[in-house]
């Protein structure tokens, strides 16, 4: 008899409770605080779902996608959509202006470099991150396998937000080399945007809640678009590097597009990794830490990783990062709470919680 999620929950309660309440990260009760988490080869897939949402706009098809997510929500925190209305040509488009930023020389790359921008915005070379680095007590690391690209909402130099000089608003730099660059990402950035809205209102249903109870976080949201470039891995590696070291995300949904070389891993509520194995013009969604918080821990926000092979492709992958305004006060919903399910999270805002995230994967804290 496999064991109830809410005894899963129960469990990691009771060990983690002192960390919970400084109001840092989430994490599931197996997690070892005293090492990285070490590669072993993941299973066939078996419990990520494939959800049709074409018909959400009928109360019955919403309360049947609403009633498969949750189902997903409470096992992996991952679940793939289709019928999502994005057009493949759009999607493979992306993938197109991806390779070709990649390709570029690496010194016309590094001449917008991330840390050049006050929103994060811009190049993050190979080696950049270490995303197996979110327990603070635990082992460093080694750094990813990967490089990448980020930008953020588009906005004028003397708009308020790009004002605040913060991570999701403004300050984009685009590569010279690229004149049509920009205004695919531009597009794109829309288009997840309004997918994202949808799928969080599928979430509010699930969760009982009205369809539009996130609008007033993401009014607007702090969204990150993200290109991602692994190589093959390195016949001369470090111990348990990868192209993306075992790790949550921080905000509240991911949206992901994939391309078919594989390499995304999954963790189950039983511990075990999983295969996210690319299906053709699907999504790939999962929760991240700040809807585990606002559900009280009821929904997950799970570990992930991804391992390219030795002698195989390079694999290109598209996160877009949809979470809520830095301001917003993550607490748990109505609904999470009640007799048998005490408050398991301090209250924090957005902007707190992924501070410290980015802080712990980068080793370095944003400017306030």
């Amino acid at each position: 008899m496999s064991v109830p999620w809410w005894c899963q929950d129960l469990k990691f309660a009771c060990k983690s409770l002192i960390w919970r309440m400084t109001c840092l990260h989430f994490a599931r009760s197996s997690r070892s605080v005293i090492a990285m988490h070490l590669y072993a080869t993941p299973e066939k897939p078996h419990l990520i779902p494939v959800i049709d949402i074409s018909k959400v706009h009928d109360p019955a098809g919403l309360a049947e996608a609403a009633h498969q997510v949750r189902e997903a929500c409470l096992e992996t925190g991952f679940f793939y959509v289709t019928g999502h209305g994005v057009p493949a040509d759009f999607v493979a488009a992306q993938f197109a202006a991806a390779r070709a930023f990649f390709a570029l020389p690496l010194e016309d790359k590094l001449a917008i470099h991330m840390r050049q921008s006050p929103s994060t915005a811009g190049y993050e070379p190979i080696g950049g991150q270490s995303l197996d680095s979110q327990d603070s007590d635990s082992e460093k690391a080694p750094p990813d396998l990967k490089e990448t690209f980020y930008c953020c909402l588009e906005l004028p130099q003397d708009h308020p937000l790009s004002l605040r000089k913060m991570r999701g608003y403004g300050h984009n730099q685009w590569p010279a080399a690229l004149p049509d660059f920009s205004g695919q990402m531009i597009d794109y950035y829309a288009r997840m945007s309004a997918l994202g809205d949808r799928i969080l209102s599928i979430i509010a249903v699930s969760l009982d809640l009205e369809p539009d109870w996130f609008k007033p976080f993401y009014a607007p949201g702090s969204a990150t678009q993200r290109l991602i470039h692994y190589p093959p891995q390195p016949a001369r590696a470090a111990f348990n590097q990868m192209g993306a070291g075992a790790h949550t995300d921080w905000g509240g949904i991911t949206i992901l597009a994939q391309d078919d070389a594989g390499g995304l891993e999954v963790r189950t509520v039983d511990d075990k990794w999983i295969e996210a194995t690319p299906i053709p013009e699907s999504f790939v969604v999962n929760l991240g830490d700040l809807m585990a918080r606002w559900t009280n821990g009821v929904y997950r926000s799970n570990l992930h990783r991804v391992m390219t092979r030795q002698g195989g492709r390079d694999r290109y992958s598209v996160p877009f990062f949809y979470s809520p305004s830095p301001d917003s006060i993550i607490e748990p919903m109505p609904t999470c709470l009640g007799e048998g399910r005490p408050r398991q999270f301090a209250t924090c805002t957005a902007a707190e919680h992924m501070g410290e995230m980015f802080r712990r994967s980068y080793g370095y804290s944003l400017a306030s």
